[in-house]
């Protein structure tokens, strides 16, 4: 486990998973991320991990293989509110589960990237 702080100052525990998608980014030269963001205050919700000025999320889902709370029935439909309020708001969401860290860890986080950097390059500038 890491600690940081997260995008309201606070500071966040970071499990295993989190720490190797952190070390398998910064390995493929992905931008910079934000860990735990809140994007719909007063809502406690927050991204696992976001670049909010492109508007992505990175949702790390552990537990996938061994009943974690992502793949309860009860912790997958709060999963689908959660995500869907991020949809409604303009947010991009990816989601990643271990065996995708673990097996190919390229080929998935290579192309959100990608997205990340798309967007920024599509962004209006200054003149």
């Amino acid at each position: 486990m890491d600690m940081r702080r997260n995008s309201t100052g606070g500071v966040e525990v970071t499990s295993d998973l989190e720490a190797a998608f952190d070390t398998l980014w910064r390995q493929i030269g992905g931008p910079d991320l934000v860990a735990e963001h809140r994007f719909a205050p007063p809502r406690r919700w927050r991204f696992d991990r976001a670049h909010p000025f492109a508007r992505v999320a990175i949702e790390i889902d552990g537990g996938t293989h061994n009943g974690g709370r992502h793949v309860s029935g009860a912790g997958y439909t709060r999963d689908c509110v959660k995500l869907n309020e991020a949809a409604s708001r303009g947010w991009l969401i990816f989601r990643l589960t271990s065996d995708m860290l673990r097996d190919d860890p390229y080929n998935h986080l290579r192309p959100i990237a990608d997205k990340i950097t798309d967007l920024m390059d599509d962004a209006p500038h200054d003149p």
